[in-house]
């Protein structure tokens, strides 16, 4: 009798352990957070290749590792409480695209690892304390944008001679956007170009701001990295095209969208 009895209590052990082992292993599957700036729709063919980046390494979605998708719709004022929805997830990564969406991620926590995609200028704008040598939970890849504006002026003022103002094509109605025109006004300098910064009330502007800066004198377009272009770029193509105004943009899925012409690191293969 007593055999049975330490039997019985051995199987009970063995069954409710055994299912505790499961319970951890199920709890063992990484969890990502995504944050990222634009729409689920001007975001779907980056998000589609980090996902095909994953699959390269063994992790497959809803197998062996867990997505959580947060989008602005090109929003930054909602990142802030859309990474805290991450945090809250308890996930054990945040994958980030833009400056706005690593600066939100930094602000929320010091201790969840934190990978950004297509930071324009992450130790300028404090992101990290140098590309070496990233320091704190902020990692990732930089677009460069600030330093690559030189050579996007440098390759409109060559296609276009006669080019001597150009509409630098991001909202400077914020501090990151003024800051941004002030950093591209000195390389403009040294071609001997002038750049009209566009000022919008919103998206539904975007004509006018157009019709704004051709009274101005505007003879070309230079498209600045940001959610704001992407978000955009279907209705920007076809104002530069309605008011023929030459444009170069910061990458190839521009020109793939009827745009002229772009200069810029292969966005895609920053997200893989």
């Amino acid at each position: 009798m007593k055999t049975k009895v330490l039997l019985v209590i051995f199987i009970s052990v063995f069954l409710s352990t055994g299912q505790f082992g499961q319970a951890q292993q199920s709890a063992k599957v990484p969890r990502l957070g995504l944050l990222v700036s634009p729409s689920r729709s001007a975001a779907a063919q980056r998000v589609e290749t980090l996902k095909n980046g994953l699959r390269e390494l063994g992790y497959v979605e809803a197998k062996n590792i867990i997505i959580e998708y947060r989008y602005a719709d090109g929003k930054p004022e909602t990142l802030p409480a859309l990474v805290n929805e991450l945090i809250a997830l308890k996930v054990d990564l945040i994958v980030t695209d833009t400056t706005n969406a690593a600066q939100a991620a930094k602000n929320a926590t010091t201790t969840i690892p934190v990978v950004f995609t297509t930071a324009n200028d992450p130790v300028g704008d404090g992101q990290v304390s140098s590309l070496a040598r990233p320091g704190g939970n902020l990692t990732g890849f930089s677009i460069l944008a600030v330093d690559l504006n030189g050579k996007r002026l440098g390759l409109l003022k060559e296609a276009f001679p006669k080019v001597t103002r150009v509409l630098f094509l991001t909202n400077v109605d914020s501090a990151i956007g003024e800051q941004r025109l002030k950093d591209a006004e000195k390389v403009a300098k040294a071609l001997k170009l002038r750049l009209q910064g566009l000022s919008m009330k919103d998206t539904d502007d975007l004509e006018g701001a157009f019709e704004r800066a051709k009274r101005a004198g505007v003879q070309g377009v230079l498209g600045h990295p940001s959610t704001f272009l992407v978000t955009n770029r279907a209705r920007i193509i076809e104002l530069a095209v309605k008011h023929r105004l030459p444009a170069i943009y910061p990458g190839t899925q521009y020109p793939e969208a009827g745009g002229l012409m772009s200069y810029g690191p292969d966005i895609l293969d920053n997200w893989r």
